[in-house]
């Protein structure tokens, strides 16, 4: 079967992959790659496309860059599928079905923006966009950490497990401190759940807006499936951003997800296979 890759002139939409080259690829660390495509794509920050590599399989990726003409996307090498879109190399074959879900709302005001880990790509085209607010980043090690050269995160805060770049600990370990310092900010979130949650507690606590980016396990990424479902929520068309209000109401927030073969498990599970 023969390809015709698309142009810029070309559209995007939810049910029918269009089918893209590979325009550029970036090592943003040594784990992880962005991977950029010509192309106009209708977004808003939060929002994802299903990525399709002929042959193999289809799987959810936020958008980390988008301008004029062009997108990207910003990948961990974690499973067989990231393993062989690691190995591509320009001018390669993909699909791209998109966007879908609900974006983010931005809001007036300070804003604080936390990511955990490749979360960091979910909020990069949000930090572009709101162009103010602080900007704090969890990675494991030093070389974990993205963005660092990017324009627009020059003043971002990097939390690092081991302390080998920013301050040791977790992204979550001084918000205390900076809410004394700033007062009402409205937090944007992606991580690891339990990271989440725990800005989520602190969210509650102090009544403070919250939208947060959840993962949860895709198939078709249109609502039909009901695999991404957390508490009947679909994240692929109801999520993957969800406000605060609404995580209150998520029972399964936090505690469960369910996995490929749909077995609802304990969310250390669920992450322990998804990594």
């Amino acid at each position: 079967m023969s390809y015709t890759p698309n142009d810029s002139e070309s559209t995007f939409n939810v049910l029918q992959p269009t089918i893209v080259r590979i325009d550029r690829i970036v090592d943003e660390s040594k784990t992880t790659k962005s991977f950029f495509f010509n192309g106009n794509i209708e977004y808003e920050p939060g929002q994802f496309i299903m990525l399709w590599i002929p042959g193999l399989d289809e799987k959810p990726f936020s958008i980390s860059y988008h301008g004029k003409n062009f997108f990207g996307i910003t990948a961990a090498c974690k499973g067989r599928f990231t393993r062989k879109l690691h190995q591509m190399s320009v001018g390669d074959i993909l699909g791209v079905r998109g966007p879908l879900g609900r974006p983010f709302t931005i809001q007036k005001g300070n804003a604080c923006l936390i990511g955990g880990g490749v979360g960091m790509a979910s909020l990069a085209t949000l930090v572009d966009r709101l162009k103010r607010g602080m900007i704090i980043q969890g990675a494991k090690t030093a070389s974990d950490v993205l963005f660092r050269d990017r324009t627009g995160f020059s003043g971002m805060t990097v939390y690092t497990e081991d302390g080998s770049a920013g301050e040791i600990g977790l992204p979550t370990k001084n918000l205390e401190t900076i809410y004394k310092q700033f007062g009402v900010m409205t937090l944007y979130v992606c991580g690891p759940e339990p990271m989440t949650h725990a800005v989520f507690e602190f969210a509650r606590r102090h009544g403070l807006p919250m939208q947060a980016s959840l993962e949860r396990y895709m198939k078709c990424g249109i609502g039909l499936c009901g695999q991404c479902s957390c508490d009947g929520l679909r994240m692929c068309l109801e999520g993957p951003v969800v406000d605060r209000e609404t995580l209150e109401t998520l029972s399964d927030f936090g505690r469960f997800a369910r996995l490929k073969d749909g077995r609802k498990v304990a969310i250390e599970e669920y992450l322990q296979v998804r990594t």
